[in-house]
């Protein structure tokens, strides 16, 4: 059984984007569609991540390909929304091989 086998799942990974020019000739910012990919998703009992002084709990994990994804990216998935908090990347022996990203549903 391969890796990708186990993707069952379809999310759209969205990126922070220049939109339409406002009224005052500067760019509205939005959230675009960047990838669409095969991932899974997993609830987990929670993971503590440390961001300086702050202390943010992932509730989930995602598991895609070694595609293009940061912490500045957002998840869409059956209709919720999720926050990336880190993209965590796997190799093997020869090249990277996937990634686990630790999210959050986006408030």
């Amino acid at each position: 059984m391969s890796y990708t086998s186990l993707l069952i799942e379809t999310c759209t990974i969205q990126r922070f984007t220049e939109g339409v020019i406002d009224d005052y000739g500067n760019p509205t910012l939005t959230w675009a569609d960047h990838l669409t990919e095969a991932c899974r998703l997993n609830a987990n009992k929670g993971r503590e991540l440390k961001f300086g002084a702050e202390i943010v709990v992932a509730d989930y994990r995602l598991f895609l390909d070694d595609v293009d994804i940061t912490e500045q990216d957002r998840v869409v998935l059956d209709g919720k929304t999720y926050e990336v908090l880190l993209v965590e990347e796997y190799a093997d022996s020869i090249a990277d091989h996937h990634k686990q990203v630790w999210m959050r549903i986006a408030r």
